[in-house]
């Protein structure tokens, strides 16, 4: 059987049961050996079709192009809430710090402490009206265009305001993340706000489920050596950890 025969009958029994997928039950159904299985699984995960995990993959898992950031927010809290609450701690009591928009950086904007004296830099509305009442936290909103879907601002404004300034950290999130394709996300307005937080901090975290890893958005907004630090839950299969431990920037994984 030829690796193209092997990748269709691969996904197609992986469609035909319940999305997990097993080296073992492959090799023997396949008749090749582990080896050969867990090569073919790794260029699915590259294609983007597949995740890996300890001894096996699922099928990577569809949404629409771009969710609301409403609809964000409904899915992984678990997860979503134990990163946030790792990515507060590596920030300081005092300081800048550049949050990006999205449900990650919203939640992370929630479980600020109230002790901190931070000026929050961000293009994102729902944090501004969250924070924006906190008597210790000075809130600069990024003026542009806003964009419905995700409440956040973008564009020539957004990227301009940015330039100048300088950030102690930056905090990113991502639709999507891969060991090649880097931190991607769904529209190049939103790719440019992104590239230009991380070219004013001085620290750089991204901070994403570990769900997002192994799929890919429109647009690349940075490679994953631009990070010091990756942010992300204890899902993560253990083939994706060893590689990111090469990869540069340091792992951190939240207990959930």
């Amino acid at each position: 059987m030829y690796p193209a025969e092997r990748h269709a009958a691969i996904l197609a029994g992986a469609r035909d049961g319940d999305g997990a997928l097993s080296v073992a039950e492959l090799s023997s159904r396949l008749g090749v050996t582990p080896e050969t299985i867990r090569r073919d699984l790794a260029v699915l995960e590259r294609q983007g079709l597949i995740r890996r995990h300890h001894g096996g993959a699922v099928l990577a898992r569809r949404s629409a192009f771009e969710p609301s950031l409403q609809r964000r927010r409904e899915g992984e809290r678990i997860e979503r809430a134990a990163v946030a609450r790792l990515v507060v701690e590596q920030l300081p009591e005092e300081g800048v710090v550049l949050l990006d928009s999205g449900a990650m950086t919203l939640e992370v904007a929630a479980l600020l402490p109230h002790t901190n004296r931070l000026l929050v830099v961000t293009n994102s509305l729902p944090i501004v009206a969250l924070l924006g009442g906190r008597p210790r936290l000075t809130v600069l909103a990024l003026p542009g265009r806003v964009r419905a879907v995700t409440q956040a601002t973008v564009g020539a404004w957004t990227v301009e305001r940015l330039s100048g300034l300088h950030a102690d950290v930056a905090v990113l999130g991502a639709n999507g993340v891969g060991l090649t394709s880097g931190a991607t996300t769904t529209l190049p307005e939103e790719a440019e706000v992104k590239r230009a937080m991380l070219g004013i901090a001085r620290r750089r975290i991204l901070a994403v489920t570990a769900a997002k890893f192994g799929t890919t958005s429109f647009h690349r907004a940075a490679g994953l050596d631009e990070f010091d630090q990756i942010v992300t839950d204890d899902g993560l299969d253990p083939d994706t950890v060893d590689a990111l431990a090469e990869s540069g920037p340091e792992l951190l994984l939240a207990t959930t």
